[in-house]
């Protein structure tokens, strides 16, 4: 049975009890109500016919004044009768469901009915200067008969309202002590009942709930699971998957203990590996350093040597003017001296100059992996001022518009980071579309959230130089950040090492540069460099 239909029956059964008890309550106290209405209408009764036979009796004392003194206006008094019949009218609806007591109330109704009509037939006698003789002989008996009749019937009305309201008294005094009890009964039946509801639950879930907890505690804390609940609730459904996820943990952890094993193994293969590298690349800076270092005489000499030459073949030049060849002679030394040996020294001149300009790109190589940094915080907008100021020149023959965005601070080496943004800026002017005015924007990103978790991480920040130059081919893109790699060697002159020194310094400073380009559209170029120092 499902945890929804257990709730059901759970919440259905003791409200069906409950509304039961309720009915029982509401029933009794509505006969209470009943009956102490009965008791209310029976009060109301007694004090209603104790009250009514007053004014009858002074009315009486009236008409037989009125006949003795022969005065109609102490019998011409329509209000008593008014108020007799209001009288009469309220007590007929008060004992509207006892038909005896209303048969008492007509006949007290029919007797004031024909004394009225008698004190009407004496007033008119009276009003005629007649005498009443026939009435008074009538009346002899202290009271008129009617009058007579009606404190009969009232007396006999009057002995039924009072064994009416004793009655009513004591069956409110019983339906009184029966709420009481149906009141009593609701609140111990509705507490049995939840009890009872609370055992149920206790039995059949709770406990249920608790070898649940306990075996979610189990599986926190790493410790085998109880046996699997039975049945085919929710909760054992939980169960189950808490046993699943126990058993897939287990082999997690197995294939943990094998990963961890492996990655050690290999962290030790790189380790390895990085020194090795590290070795190498050390040993290579030091190859080149020491090949460029020593290739620097031999050029001096070669330039030096061809001087020489140069200066030789100037005399040689002067010795055959001056010794007055033949013609035929003179033009073969002629064609010698000006064409094979000046067009090979030339050659020569242009080759030692490319070979000194290489090695000056190798040594400049070499030191951006070996200076050492000098560590502060570094001023990106003083660096990137005084960089446009040193290419002002280039900027104006170009007609190019820089503009400089608001440029945070970062932490590096100071010359290291002037040599990124002249780099970079450099580069942007050197390839800017003549048949375009040139726009080169210098900007910052937003800063890149920090993993709190990991303890030696820096905030690190994103800087961007934009430009609307020729831009990159897709397929060159690869080759940007390498050493000698020239793109539109025929407007630009230079060695193609500017973006690989801008690489090897970026990644010394822990961060990492890469561009965005279009053909014909212009270029991006992105580095990320420490905001701050990198957390101990």
């Amino acid at each position: 049975m499902k945890l929804f239909t257990k709730g059901l029956l759970l919440i259905a059964v003791p409200s069906v009890v409950e509304l039961a008890l309720l009915g029982v309550v509401f029933d009794t106290q509505e006969q209470t109500a009943q009956a102490a209405q009965w008791v209310t209408n029976s009060k109301q009764i007694l004090y209603q016919s104790s009250a009514i036979v007053d004014p009858l009796l002074r009315q009486a004392a009236r008409v037989r004044t009125g006949m003795v003194t022969g005065d109609a206006t102490l019998i011409d008094r329509h209000t008593v009768w008014v108020d007799l019949g209001d009288r009469l009218a309220n007590l007929d609806a008060l004992v509207a469901d006892t038909p005896q007591q209303v048969q008492r109330v007509h006949a007290m109704q029919q007797a004031i009915d024909a004394y009225r009509a008698q004190t009407v037939e004496i007033s008119k006698l009276l009003h005629a200067g007649r005498s009443p003789a026939s009435f008074a002989a009538r009346d002899t008996d202290a009271l008129p008969q009617q009058i007579a009749v009606f404190r009969d019937q009232l007396a006999a009305f009057g002995d039924e309202a009072a064994r009416l309201d004793a009655d009513r008294g004591a069956a409110l005094t019983r339906r009184r002590e029966r709420q009481q009890y149906a009141l009593i009964a609701a609140v111990l039946g509705s507490m049995l009942i939840w009890a009872a509801t609370a055992v149920v639950f206790s039995r059949g879930i709770g406990r249920r709930l608790e070898v649940l907890t306990d075996n979610a505690e189990r599986l926190g804390n790493g410790r085998p699971l109880a046996a699997p609940l039975s049945g085919n609730d929710e909760i054992a459904a939980l169960d189950a998957v808490l046993h699943q996820t126990g058993a897939r943990l287990r082999e997690a952890e197995a294939e943990q203990v094998m990963l961890k094993t492996r990655l050690e193994a290999r962290a030790r293969e790189l380790a390895g590996v990085n020194e090795e590298l590290r070795q190498e690349t050390q040993d290579n800076e030091m190859f080149i350093y020491s090949v460029s270092h020593d290739l620097r005489s031999p050029l001096v000499n070669l330039q030096g040597f061809s001087k020489e030459l140069q200066v030789s073949c100037d005399e040689l030049d002067s010795v055959v003017e001056a010794a007055k060849l033949p013609e035929k002679e003179h033009r073969r030394m002629a064609h010698i001296l000006d064409g094979d040996v000046r067009e090979s020294l030339q050659y020569l001149r242009t080759a030692v100059t490319r070979a000194a300009a290489i090695i000056e790109a190798l040594l400049r190589i070499s030191r951006a992996g070996r200076l050492e940094y000098q560590w502060q915080r570094v001023s990106v907008g003083r660096v990137v001022g005084r960089v446009v100021d040193a290419q002002q020149a280039a900027i104006q023959q170009r007609a190019a518009v820089i503009t400089v965005r608001e440029l945070p601070p970062v932490w590096g080496d100071p010359g290291a980071v002037e040599q990124i943004f002249s780099n970079l800026i450099g580069n942007a002017l050197n390839y800017l579309d003549p048949a375009r005015n040139g726009r080169i924007e210098v900007g910052a990103l937003e800063p890149e959230p920090v993993d709190e978790t990991e303890p030696r991480a820096a905030r690190m920040r994103t800087y961007y130089v934009r430009d609307n130059g020729l831009g990159i081919p897709a397929a060159y893109m690869s080759k940007v950040f390498r050493a000698f790699q020239r793109l539109h060697g025929d407007i630009v002159s230079g060695e193609g090492i500017g973006l690989a020194v801008v690489r090897r310094t970026v990644e010394r400073h822990g961060g990492r540069v890469w561009v965005e380009s279009a053909e014909g559209a212009g270029s991006t170029f992105f580095v990320v460099l420490p905001e701050q120092p990198a957390r101990l």
